[in-house]
């Protein structure tokens, strides 16, 4: 937490305080939390010790804030798309996104948050919050898309949709993880097609001409670029 939660930042403190953030952040993704030292942090953001404990207890509550701003990409990347999904035909083209966004990265696969939840899940309680919290925010979209879905009639109206959403973000998290293993999208692809499929049986099927509707939404949409 910072030490001035009682007195707005100036401008040009907002500022510095942001560079040592984002500093920090792409650090702890390059190294790992124990492999960004606050010395390098401090260099690389051409920041002093001085500014550093004005704006931070410590570095805990830096890594409190760099868990925020990765929340922050994440959802900026996801989160428009999944924001509005209410039809299988657009849960399936958030998934095709998903995977063109990993395969058009240098090193395929891995989630920042993921990599944050696998370090400091034994290291710092408030830190595993945080980050657990972010996973709920982001299973959140996932939901309220379902229920949308529920609500049109295209889901079954006894389908759990905490259950499914919560699925799908398991899904693109454990092929996330296996794409960065294997440095190649396909169990990326595995995954995510689980995850629609399991969707997909809870779909209604007494709706006429259903089928047709959701291939001429398919048709009909044309996914943007994705980019964390």
């Amino acid at each position: 937490m910072s030490k001035t939660t009682d007195k707005p930042f100036t401008a040009k403190g907002a500022a510095t305080r942001r560079r040592i953030i984002e500093t920090a952040a792409d650090l702890v993704a390059a190294r790992g939390v124990s492999g960004a030292t606050l010395d390098d942090i401090l260099a690389d953001s051409a920041a002093s010790k001085s500014q550093f404990y004005h704006y931070f207890a410590d570095k805990d509550a830096l890594i409190g804030e760099v868990i925020k701003l990765q929340t922050e990409r994440v959802f900026a990347a996801q989160g428009p798309r999944l924001a509005s999904f209410a039809s299988m035909a657009e849960l399936r083209l958030w998934r095709d996104a998903a995977v063109a966004l990993s395969a058009a990265k240098k090193r395929p696969g891995g989630c920042p948050l993921g990599s944050l939840a696998y370090q400091l899940g034994a290291r710092s309680k408030p830190a595993r919050l945080n980050v657990q919290a972010s996973f709920d925010a982001w299973a959140s979209f996932f939901v309220t898309g379902l229920v949308r879905m529920q609500k049109s009639g295209e889901l079954m109206p006894g389908a759990d949709c905490v259950v499914l959403g919560r699925a799908l973000l398991a899904a693109l998290q454990g092929g996330l993880l296996l794409t960065l293993a294997a440095g190649d999208v396909k169990p990326l692809e595995i995954a995510l097609d689980m995850g629609l499929d399991h969707v997909a049986r809870h779909l209604a099927h007494d709706q006429p001409g259903r089928g047709r509707q959701i291939a001429r939404e398919a048709t009909a949409l044309h996914p943007g670029p994705i980019k964390f």
